[in-house]
Formats: structure tokens, C-alpha cells, sequence
């Protein structure tokens, strides 16, 4: 079978690539990282201009309609740049839901700015009672006089500090169907409360009193799990692309390094355990390559899960080994195995965890 990238996705590629080149060390990543919101408002602004925040989405909606192969090319040359910017929970997840489900005029107000990249929504979806894929939502939608109020708590929304506008899940009724709403950020009754993942992403709880202004979508949580998919190719692809940095700079180190006088590299014990690592990345861009040519097949989500729970699992195991092999230095801000570990970590437990996604893959459990 042919892997070679069309035209079209080797400038994707490129594009994204120069970006890393222009926009980011080490040192910038830590500032970018100190913002407010987790990520640099200029970055974000010329995602945009590059047309890599409007990429995604459908070519009917702006975008140009990316299919698998190139989402997942972007993301990982994003993952091995060590990008901060939240195109993943902002755009593949929040933007495309939000184009897949939002009524007019609704849209046509909305739309146009999450593509241009000039608004930014976030999926308020996760609650304290959620395990493992299970959504225990007890958040409710009341309909008035005035219109929809929401009611309850979400307790994990990614990139949600200062977002424009949120899609929040919830149910009309005791024990109904899970609906999706859309609410300003601006709306009445809305309390944030931000704090930090474990990578430094910004993130935000927030507690809905009686939160007025919400409109009803054209979906529930059967259409958060579809547009899932697509956003669990890029997650996977840009742990690849973190696996493969941080081998890479530990074998640079281990070729470099000295001790009782021999290079660290010399020794058989670590060649062995570089070689397991080495094979864990083939296996991991095997399990990927299998999602991307069953896109458009009933086989698509299966597949996707099946490299989802391969690597979360084998991406956090080669991260504690190139922590280990740098010793002390492995888990300090100096230097970007340290970041990058932090990184997979979320990846690898957002929006669940491996089991989980197992779990979907050997058809014992719905998606969330």
C-alpha cells in the first residue's frame, strides 16, 4: 500500500512544519505556556492567517475539508514541535461539532469568525461523576418563558479560558436523552473557575446557575462520540510525533553522554531497551496508518480506538524510559523530554483513558 503524502498534504506538512521552525524553542513554548488562556494569542492569530484553524472543517463551512491522512500529518509535526495552541479541543473538536449541529441564524453568526479563528468555542461536556468513556450527566436544561436555562457543573473543559462560547451537554428531563446547547460566554449565570492540567494547559470548571440565553442544537451525545473520531486521530498522531522527539533527543544524549568514562549509548541494557522503544513507534505509526486507510469504512471508529488504547498505553512507557535514561534532568523544565512527558501524559487520559477506548474497540462499551 502507497503511504506517500498527495501534494496537497506534503504542503500541509510543510506549513505546519515552518511554523514550528518560526515559532518555537524551548523558551518560547514556557512563555507561550504562561499565558492566560495556556497558548499565544498571536500564534493563534496566524494559525488562522495560514488557514490551519479553518483546515479542518468542511470545504461547504470554509475549511478545506481535511481528511484523516492530513489531520493527522499536521498533528503530528505539531506533536513534535511541541505545540501549545489548542487546535484540537477548539477546532476539531468544539468548531466541527458546533458546524455540524448549530440552527440558523445561529451559525451564520458563529461560523464565519471559528474559522477565521477571530472567536474560539470549547466543549463543556465533562462532570465530576465521569469515569473512564461513562458520561454521568446531571446537568439540566429547563425550558421557560424566556428561553432554555442550564443548570449544573462541568468540572474539565480544555482551552476553555477565554473562549467566546461553550457547547454544553445536558438533559431536558430526569434520566432524558443528553442534549447539546450552546451558550455565550458572556451569559448570565456562568461562574469559571480556571486552573491548570498537568502539561500547563488552561482549563476551566464552570459551575452553570441557572445560566439563561442557551440554544438547543441538533445533536446529543451520539454526535459528540462521531465528531470524536476525527479529534482521537489527531490526539494519536500528535503522540506519535512526541514519541518519536523525545527518542530522538535521548539518543542523541545517550551518544553523547559519559559514564565511568564509556558513552551511556555502549551499554547492551540500554541498546535493548532503546530497540523495545524503537519497535513501540513502529507499532504505534502501524496502528495509525491502520486508522487512516479505514476512514469512509464502518471499520473507522474501531480502528481509531484500537491505535488510541495501543498508544496511550506504549507512548507514556517510552516516555518513563527517556526520563529515566536523562536521569534528574528527565523531569526538570529545562529541557523538552520533561515537557513532552507532561504532554502525553494528558493525551493519554483526555477525554478517557486507554481502557476505555479498548473497551469501545472490543464492542463491551458505548462511547461516552
Amino acid at each position: 500500500m502507497n503511504f506517500d503524502l498527495t501534494e496537497d498534504q506534503a504542503m500541509l506538512k510543510a506549513l505546519a512544519e515552518r511554523f514550528v521552525d518560526d515559532r518555537y524553542d524551548l523558551e518560547r513554548r514556557r512563555a507561550y505556556r504562561s499565558e492566560a488562556p495556556g497558548f499565544s494569542a498571536r500564534n493563534w492569530e496566524l494559525l488562522g492567517e495560514l488557514g490551519l484553524i479553518a483546515a479542518p472543517l468542511a470545504e461547504a463551512d470554509g475549511g478545506m475539508g481535511l481528511d484523516a491522512t492530513a489531520v493527522a500529518t499536521v498533528f503530528e509535526a505539531f506533536g513534535r514541535g511541541l505545540v501549545v495552541e489548542p487546535l484540537i479541543e477548539n477546532v476539531l473538536v468544539a468548531a466541527r461539532l458546533f458546524a455540524a449541529t448549530a440552527p440558523e441564524p445561529l451559525r451564520s453568526e458563529w461560523l464565519p469568525e471559528l474559522v477565521s479563528g477571530r472567536r474560539r468555542i470549547a466543549l463543556a461536556h465533562v462532570e465530576p461523576g465521569s469515569r473512564g468513556g461513562y458520561l454521568a450527566c446531571e446537568t439540566r436544561a429547563e425550558a421557560t418563558a424566556t428561553g432554555i436555562r442550564l443548570t449544573g457543573r462541568k468540572s474539565c473543559v480544555p482551552a476553555g479560558v477565554g473562549a467566546d462560547g461553550f457547547i454544553v451537554s445536558a438533559r431536558m428531563q430526569e434520566a432524558g436523552a443528553i442534549g447539546l446547547f450552546f451558550l455565550p460566554a458572556a451569559a448570565h449565570g456562568l461562574a469559571f473557575t480556571p486552573w491548570r492540567m498537568v502539561d500547563g494547559a488552561a482549563a476551566l470548571a464552570i459551575e452553570l446557575r441557572e445560566a439563561s440565553g442557551a440554544i438547543a442544537l441538533n445533536g446529543g451525545a451520539e454526535q459528540i462520540a462521531a465528531n470524536e473520531e476525527l479529534a482521537s486521530v489527531a490526539r494519536s498522531a500528535e503522540a506519535l510525533g512526541l514519541m518519536e522527539r523525545m527518542f530522538a533527543e535521548t539518543l542523541d544524549y545517550l551518544r553523547t553522554r559519559e559514564q565511568f568514562g564509556t558513552k551511556l549509548g555502549s551499554f547492551q541494557a540500554i541498546q535493548h531497551r532503546m530497540v523495545a522503544q524503537y519497535a513501540a513507534i513502529e507499532q504505534s505509526r502501524s496502528l495509525l496508518n491502520l486508522a487512516l486507510v479505514s476512514e469512509g469504512t464502518p471499520n473507522f471508529a474501531r480502528s481509531a480506538d484500537g491505535a488510541r488504547s495501543f498508544i496511550s498505553t506504549a507512548s507514556i512507557t517510552l516516555a518513563h524510559e527517556m526520563v529515566q535514561f536523562h536521569g534528574g534532568m528527565g523531569v526538570t523544565d529545562e529541557i523538552a523530554i520533561s515537557h513532552a512527558h507532561k504532554r502525553l501524559f494528558v493525551l493519554s487520559r483526555w477525554p478517557d483513558n486507554a481502557e476505555a477506548a479498548l473497551d469501545r474497540f472490543a464492542g463491551v462499551a458505548a462511547a461516552a
